[in-house]
């Protein structure tokens, strides 16, 4: 195992900060609108992963002073009463931001529920409206993990123009929102994925690395630039070999990227903390705008 010489871009104490910015934000905001922003966050079923994902953002709303108001429904929940309740917080003036958490059960289509959210109240900017408006450029709600990778790089100082940006994972959530937002500060991207001939190749190519595809220790030292900045977008959960407690890990090699990169995210604490962050900061972002 190297030693470590990158330095941790650390996502948990900037979105502390976000945090403390919001709390302020609707501190001031709250006497004119008379009420607090409000988030709806709808979970389908019981997956673990999603539970623990729903009440970090509880906590955090509560945190900074915005009211949930969150929907936990059976696994067997149709589309047409998830349709129902959308159309409802589409309507109800104390909700500013709507989310339906992903994975959903296998029989509930996800595109038509994120299509029927409000663009405006789209927390999570995946709206075709606000990918639009991403792609030209336009003021719009964005993407949080993707956004909150843009605010990272841009806490640190990091220079983005000219450089040399490669994102490995195409989704919709992060990979292709990422490209087209390093595009917008200058940066010259490449996007690979899994048909992609010699990655190795094109990653140690790379100023700016990026791995957002979900398959643990993808991304190893051989294929990093020395002095290369690594972002690591993935979260796997590893089984303790020996039966005991499972962790985290990303999709990049950290001990040993660490020793070549000169800055890096550590898994957990570096993306994950920001995307709650910037989901939060869409809702407040929608809360002030709105009538």
């Amino acid at each position: 195992m190297s030693s470590l010489t990158a330095k941790i871009l650390d996502g948990k104490a900037l979105a502390k900060k976000i945090h403390q910015e919001l709390k302020q934000r609707i501190e001031i905001l709250q006497p004119q609108k008379q009420r607090p922003p409000g988030l709806a966050v709808l979970m389908v079923g019981d997956n673990p992963a999603s539970a623990a994902y729903v009440r970090n953002k509880e906590r955090a709303c509560t945190k900074v002073g915005i009211a949930s108001f969150n929907r936990h429904f059976p696994a067997d929940t149709t589309q047409q009463e998830l349709e129902r309740v959308i159309d409802e917080l589409n309507q109800d003036s104390r909700v500013d931001g709507i989310l339906v958490q992903l994975p959903l059960p296998k029989h509930l289509d996800p595109i038509p529920l994120l299509y029927r959210i409000l663009p405006e109240k789209d927390a999570d900017g995946l709206h075709p409206l606000n990918l639009g408006k991403l792609v030209r450029s336009e003021t719009g709600l964005r993407s949080c993990t993707p956004a909150g990778v843009m605010r990272l790089l841009k806490e640190y100082n990091l220079e983005l123009s000219g450089k040399r940006a490669v994102v490995v994972g195409r989704s919709i959530l992060v990979g292709k929102p990422l490209a087209l937002m390093l595009l917008e500060q200058n940066a010259t991207v490449t996007i690979a994925h899994s048909r992609t001939k010699d990655l190795p190749k094109l990653t140690r190519e790379a100023d700016i690395l990026i791995a957002a595809v979900g398959r643990t220790e993808l991304i190893t030292a051989d294929m990093v630039k020395p002095g290369a900045i690594v972002i690591d977008v993935g979260i796997n959960r590893v089984e303790a070999k020996d039966g005991g407690k499972s962790r985290l890990v990303g999709d990049v090699d950290f001990d040993n990227v660490a020793a070549v990169a000169e800055y890096i995210t550590p898994v957990p604490g570096g993306v994950g903390p920001m995307t709650v962050a910037l989901l939060l900061q869409n809702t407040v972002d929608s809360y002030e705008r709105n009538a």
